[in-house]
């Protein structure tokens, strides 16, 4: 899969895109033929141990593409710009999308923000650094919101969104995430604009959809309201440490001859 390729494949059919973070997690992913995988600073609040994505830095960016890029898959690997990055001088902008993927491996940014942004993402296309759009709730903007919501419910608020979307789409994005939009919205920027719309929390109709892997999985115990658990590796998990736990107390484990060799 190639940005171009993923680009094509809107109105052709519905595009599946998950978020992961390690190189068994993406490999897995890969297997089942998710078309994008995204290494995403939801890092922070699903490993790291933060309460949202504002404490994560480019470092830990690079870190956590490159083990991802190591699963060697032929989905699309994209990883998020971090807190602040997109804001800095477009020169320093350049510089940390190229860590990303000189460093990380892998082939496209994304990248929060609108109208605004719309001028440094074109500078960074024309330097070669494919981008993924990304409007509705921007996780990165937690302090300024002061918590989560949906976006887009006014008539005001569609009209800056459809706004958003068609600057960015005018500068040159492959496609683009709207999360946590209102679903009539979603729907009308998925038939508004030329590029993937990839929903999260934004309805049905999108051209593709994205979660985290971790809440695919059930590792979460406090998951988005929009996300489906289609396993619960959480008990799954707990269960069998307890039961190593218990084993290892009771001179269970190891027993005679385990993780031995016969000479």
């Amino acid at each position: 899969m190639t940005t171009q390729t993923l680009r094509a494949l809107k109105g052709q059919r519905p595009i599946v895109c998950v978020t992961a973070y390690d190189t068994p997690t993406a490999r897995c992913a890969d297997e089942a033929g998710v078309d994008l995988i995204l290494i995403g600073d939801s890092v922070g609040n699903n490993v790291l141990g933060f309460a949202n994505t504002v404490p994560v830095t480019l470092d830990m960016m690079v870190h956590h593409a490159a083990a991802v890029v190591r699963a060697k898959a032929e989905a699309l690997i994209v990883a998020d710009l971090p807190f602040g990055d997109a804001h800095l001088k477009r020169g320093d902008v350049v510089r940390a999308c190229r860590r990303l993927i000189q460093e990380g491996g892998v082939e496209a940014v994304k990248m929060e923000g609108g109208v605004a942004l719309a001028p440094t993402v074109e500078h960074l296309i024309q330097a070669g650094i494919p981008v993924m759009g990304h409007i509705g709730l921007q996780p990165q903007q937690v302090n300024v919101l002061g918590g989560y919501r949906r976006f887009g419910r006014s008539e005001a608020e569609g009209e800056t969104l459809l706004a958003d979307a068609q600057a960015l789409e005018k500068a040159g994005v492959f496609a683009m995430v709207v999360e946590m939009l209102d679903a009539k919205l979603a729907a009308e920027l998925t038939q508004k604009i030329g590029v993937p719309i990839i929903g999260i929390g934004s309805g049905p109709e999108c051209d593709g959809q994205i979660l985290v892997a971790h809440d695919i999985l059930g590792i979460n115990e406090h998951a988005p309201s929009f996300a489906k658990a289609y396993a619960k590796l959480h008990e799954t998990m707990r269960g069998a440490f307890a039961e190593y736990a218990k084993e290892v107390r009771g001179k269970v484990y190891p027993g005679v001859g385990v993780g031995s060799k016969k000479v």
